[in-house]
């Protein structure tokens, strides 16, 4: 049977489109003498006479053409300029600093912008809407990024060195490993603890009707506090703990730093966790934990050997829920005094210098969608029928 063609396909043409105009209509980038003097933005279409602005705009109006009536030839070649583009975008940038930045300006700072970010955002969605309509594998669609990712190391060590967001790390890089240690403490902290409580709740759950009922309740209204006012609520009983017992003292708990924000991001946890494990305990087929007790397993036999098997899949999924949730929420515990990644977005708005927020900001992003990668593909493997 030959290759049939579909209908447009809407969410590829129009974030092509999005692209395009956003490429076409605002600024790309923008350069300042030092830190204090605000940046003067530049249309892509505006440097170095914008021939290679048109250069990166035809291949986004191609692939909206591809688009209209995809067929899997079309959307191969759609993936293929769409990996492409993104692989050159740090080329342009690197570019584009050559020409912008004179040699006279050693205190220059380039910053990224508008339209450079929203064309970068609008094609790593297009690159998630091809992968899925090719079926192809998560690891699969993250080799995809590899020659992005590799152009813009590439770019950063020989061409970017004016980048602001570079300069903002360089001057902060033993401050940055720090917190980025204190955030990923945090949250591993913070997670595996939760598995363990939330396992326990969830087996006491499948026995005793009244621990569901309150323990669902009781977990549902903890998602419903805001969390600076989680914060705030536990201020107060922690101080008042670490000034009355010198083994919490030595510990380092108080009002402020590490134990509120522990707490604050295990509470949030539960929930989603607690949720997933009880659901994958309780869906297991009754038809096979009952051939597993015709083979004369014991009760603990059928749970480790059958029941927990089958629920492991449902559990990861679980797992990745808590731990995206953990590390967005993880930077707010900087407020405070927990560290962490989110010590440079507020202090980064604190001074109105967006670079050092992205300083903070893009690691958490990278971070979450690591996360979710790997226990998501993880999570497939596992599943009857999945990737072998």
């Amino acid at each position: 049977m030959g290759e049939g063609r579909q209908s447009p396909n809407w969410v590829l043409l129009s974030l092509m489109l999005a692209a395009v105009a956003a490429w076409l209509s605002l600024d790309a980038v923008s350069v300042a003498p030092n830190r204090i003097v605000p940046g003067t933005p530049h249309m892509a279409l505006g440097v170095m006479g914008g021939w290679p602005a048109w250069l990166l705009a035809l291949p986004m109006l191609a692939v909206a053409v591809l688009a209209w009536k995809p067929g899997r030839k079309e959307l191969r070649l759609s993936l293929v300029a769409v990996v492409t583009l993104l692989a050159l975008l740090p080329l342009w940038l690197s570019a584009a600093t050559a020409v912008l930045v004179e040699p006279d300006m050693p205190q220059a700072r380039v910053a990224i912008g508008r339209s450079l970010w929203l064309v970068l955002f609008l094609l790593l969605l297009a690159t998630i809407e091809l992968r899925t309509r090719l079926g192809l594998s998560r690891p699969l669609g993250w080799l995809l990024l590899v020659p992005m990712v590799s152009s813009w190391w590439l770019s950063l060590a020989l061409w970017l060195e004016p980048l602001a967001l570079l300069r903002e790390y360089q001057a902060r890089s033993d401050q940055f490993m720090s917190a980025l240690l204190v955030h990923l403490i945090l949250v591993g902290a913070a997670v595996g603890a939760s598995l363990v409580l939330a396992s326990l709740l969830a087996l006491a759950m499948r026995r005793h009707a009244g621990i569901r009922r309150t323990g669902f309740a009781v977990l549902n209204f903890l998602q419903t506090i805001p969390s600076l006012a989680l914060f705030g609520l536990l201020l107060a009983p922690l101080a008042w703990l670490g000034s009355r017992l010198d083994w919490l003292a030595a510990f380092g708990v108080s009002g402020i730093g590490w134990a509120p924000a522990f707490l604050a991001l295990l509470g949030y946890s539960l929930l989603p966790m607690v949720r997933n494990i009880h659901v994958a305990l309780e869906e297991v087929e009754p038809a096979v934990i009952e051939s597993a007790r015709g083979m004369g397993m014991s009760r603990r036999q059928v749970f480790l050997q059958v029941r927990l098997p089958l629920a492991l899949p449902v559990v990861l999924e679980g797992i990745r829920i808590t731990t995206v949730q953990a590390i967005g929420l993880t930077a707010v515990a900087a407020l405070i005094g927990a560290g962490g990644l989110g010590t440079f977005i507020f202090q980064g708005l604190g001074q109105a210098a967006m670079d050092m927020v992205l300083l903070g900001a893009l690691p958490i992003i990278v971070l979450a969608l690591v996360a979710d990668a790997l226990f998501g593909s993880l999570s497939e493997r596992l599943r009857p029928g999945g990737a072998a």
